[in-house]
């Protein structure tokens, strides 16, 4: 094989056979399907191989306790979750961040990630019994926190303070504020590719280690009613939502 196409299939190659070292026959068969799908996938420009490594080994992670689970899974018209993971009648949903920037976002990066992981909350976790963000251990999650706390914790300015910053990036459809209202996070996966193991982590823990660590962007919650109105009609230049960072 050569080019990248056959260099994704090594790697996943690679990466399989570390994986099932210790499962049984039937993790082994499971897993590697998995791996197929994802060969396939790739062969359409559907995957990347530092998105589809996490999935990976999350999928081992999930099948180990007993989870089936599947790989891009379309929820929706518009929505493809990256694991949909089922055991008896309950259902979680995995969403792997790898932190990347797109580059027309090199000036907001901060930014535009805390709305991104907030309409990836608010607009998967519907679908969920449990849902989940899978990141690699270099990679701070910047969220909000109202969105880690039980639905009925969430103030009116919560809600438009999320949608307000939502709506900046994401309007096609816009989140709604009864979805803001109902969502929530409910665990952080750690994925450490290099030693091939996951950790489990709530959303809360998560956030007070970042925080007592320096590292958590939290866009010094919670902003003001006039700010809010500057960001839900979309000012535009220099102002943008950089006037929550300050």
């Amino acid at each position: 094989m050569t080019g990248s196409k056959g260099k994704f299939e090594e790697d996943l190659g690679i990466l399989l056979s570390r994986l099932t070292s210790d499962m049984d026959m039937d993790g082994k068969r499971k897993l590697t399907k998995l791996r197929d799908d994802l060969v396939n996938l790739q062969k359409a420009n559907v995957v990347k191989i530092n998105h589809s490594v996490m999935e990976l080994v999350s999928a081992k992670y999930l099948i180990q306790r007993s989870y089936e689970v599947q790989i891009e899974h379309q929820l929706n018209e518009i929505l493809t979750c990256d694991l949909f993971a089922t055991k008896g009648l309950g259902n979680l949903i995995v969403e792997i961040e790898t932190g990347y920037i797109p580059p027309e976002h090199a000036m907001d990066p901060l930014t535009y990630t805390y709305a991104r992981l907030a309409s990836k909350i608010i607009r998967y976790s519907s679908f969920a019994g449990k849902f989940a963000i899978g990141i690699p251990p270099h990679y701070v999650l910047p969220f909000p926190k109202a969105l880690t706390l039980a639905p009925r914790t969430r103030t009116a300015i919560d809600i438009e303070h999320i949608k307000a910053l939502c709506d900046w990036y994401y309007k096609k459809p816009p989140v709604t504020e009864e979805e803001i209202r109902n969502a929530r996070i409910h665990e952080i996966y750690v994925i450490d590719v290099d030693r091939i193991r996951v950790q489990e982590m709530d959303p809360e823990s998560y956030m007070k280690r970042a925080l007592s660590k320096g590292v958590m962007f939290t866009l010094k919650e919670e902003p003001t009613s006039e700010l809010i109105k500057a960001v839900a009609t979309q000012v535009h230049g220099d102002e943008r939502l950089d006037r929550f960072m300050k």
